[in-house]
């Protein structure tokens, strides 16, 4: 019975996959081009051997492939890799004489049996993965460029620590440290975030799309979104300082004297910002108006708070801060939130100081003390030199890892620092506590003749860099205070 011919190969199909991979994976068609040459060349080397010669031409408009085996015509062959004998060549129709060059045409027709199965699939899996490298560097220039833009996506799936987020079929990550506390996100809902940054993995891998909802660029660009005076530059946002979540600063400058920078950004009936602050899970947004002059930013940074007066040394970029009674709270916010803000903001170590009496924020000694032993004073309401001093000492000592001996060493800190001396009595007092009964704080207040009205429940911190220089917040300054600009 007659053998069954096998049908002939058409390469415009193979051509065409090519095309559609190319349109799909968004690949140059050129480079697609290139990619197939290799991969050919690849399989052409692993059987004729790595010195022979080929041409082959790709052309994906026509949809051809053509791979033509160059030898040279010889009376006697020594290389059966260059050299074609004579009377082999001239088997066909056309006829060769010695030293001319013969074209032997490689067909893909039945290419696993001209090649074998083993190297068509090396060239395949060779193929993709050419395919796959130019894929992930397209996405990585595009991404590159891209950054510090907002992109909308989709949250894709939730690990402990990250968030995945698909868009435009690429997947993205956004890490704890870059998500908002105390957000919550679920599988397919979306999700607006900034491109903070792209990382090149392996070569195996895809790049490694860092996105940020708590950068302040973020922040940055929600402004431009919902403001259109910043997005057409008639109003600059000069500096911003941010705790993701609970509360931002934003200082802004308008170029036009008509424009009322804060006003603008606020919006009528504060319809922008509501916008902005609704997207960023209700975080407190205050809007300052920025000014060159550095008492006066630093006093509107300071904003609910009002100041009494402003001392600054641009030279150490620090500030001593006067503040009524009153006010001390308001400057210091909550866990010092709004004094670690303003120093943020403005990039100038900021002290506080309560008017009338002398003081000086706990977090001052917190070397001294030890940072555990000072945020267990902390939370034990005791914020600042003076209430430690007049705490009763019965109290301080419960807290633990509070000793008699440490409390006395740390009083005598203290008080030097104040210029002022222990009185006997409270250090003998202190050192006897467990054979004598307690005394209510409010005999060792009378000692010292100090007001011990608290100030609050504070925790200021040294603030990280910010916007403009790094900054710390502990207490104080002196200058009349300009007006508070502030949402």
């Amino acid at each position: 019975m007659a053998r069954k011919a096998k049908p002939k190969f058409d390469k415009s199909i193979i051509v065409e996959a090519f095309a559609e991979m190319a349109r799909d994976r968004g690949i140059d068609r050129d480079a697609l081009q290139n990619i197939i040459k290799e991969t050919l060349s690849m399989l052409v080397r692993k059987k004729y051997g790595e010195r022979a010669e080929f041409d082959i031409v790709v052309n994906m408009d026509k949809g051809d492939i053509e791979i033509y085996r160059i030898m040279k015509v010889v009376e006697t062959v020594e290389d059966p890799v260059l050299e074609l004998a004579q009377s082999e060549a001239n088997q066909g129709v056309e006829q060769y004489d010695v030293g001319d060059e013969f074209l032997e045409e490689i067909t893909l027709d039945n290419i696993a049996e001209n090649f074998g199965r083993r190297l068509v699939n090396t060239a395949g899996q060779t193929l993709n993965q050419r395919v796959r490298d130019v894929e992930r560097e397209n996405i990585n220039t595009y991404f590159a460029d891209k950054a510090n833009e907002i992109i909308v996506g989709e949250v894709h799936h939730v690990r402990r620590s990250d968030v995945f987020v698909m868009h435009n079929n690429v997947e993205m990550r956004l890490p704890r440290e870059e998500q908002i506390p105390r957000e919550r996100y679920r599988k397919n809902e979306p999700i607006r975030a900034i491109i903070k940054e792209v990382r090149k993995q392996s070569p195996s891998g895809g790049p490694d799309i860092i996105l940020s909802r708590a950068d302040n660029a973020f922040l940055a660009k929600l402004f431009e979104i919902e403001i259109p005076e910043i997005y057409d530059r008639l109003i600059d946002i000069k500096a911003i300082a941010r705790e993701p979540g609970e509360r931002a600063k934003v200082a802004v400058q308008s170029f036009d004297d008509r424009i009322d920078p804060v006003g603008a950004c606020v919006g009528m009936k504060g319809i922008r910002i509501h916008a902005i602050v609704r997207e960023l899970s209700n975080e407190n947004i205050d809007v300052i108006n920025y000014s060159e002059d550095p008492a006066t930013f630093i006093a509107r940074a300071l904003s609910p708070a009002k100041v009494k007066n402003i001392q600054v040394s641009s030279e150490t970029r620090s500030c001593t801060v006067l503040v009524g009674d009153d006010q001390v709270s308001l400057a210091i916010g909550k866990n010092g939130q709004n004094v670690r803000l303003a120093s943020r903001l403005t990039g100038y170590s900021i002290s506080l100081v309560k008017e009338g009496i002398e003081d000086i924020e706990l977090i001052e000694f917190r070397d001294e003390l030890g940072k555990d032993l000072y945020m267990r004073i902390i939370e034990a309401e005791i914020d600042t030199a003076r209430e430690f001093l007049n705490a009763d000492p019965s109290r301080i000592l419960s807290i633990p890892g509070m000793t008699k001996e440490l409390l006395v060493e740390m009083r005598g800190i203290i008080l030097e620092e104040f210029e002022e001396r222990e009185n006997p009595d409270i250090r003998n007092y202190i050192l006897s506590l467990d054979s004598m009964p307690v005394a209510p704080s409010a005999d060792i207040a009378n000692v010292h003749n100090v007001d011990i009205n608290q100030v609050g429940n504070v925790m200021v911190q040294d603030a990280p860099s910010g916007d403009v220089q790094n900054g710390h917040a502990h207490a104080e300054t002196l200058v009349h205070a300009p007006d508070h600009d502030n949402l």
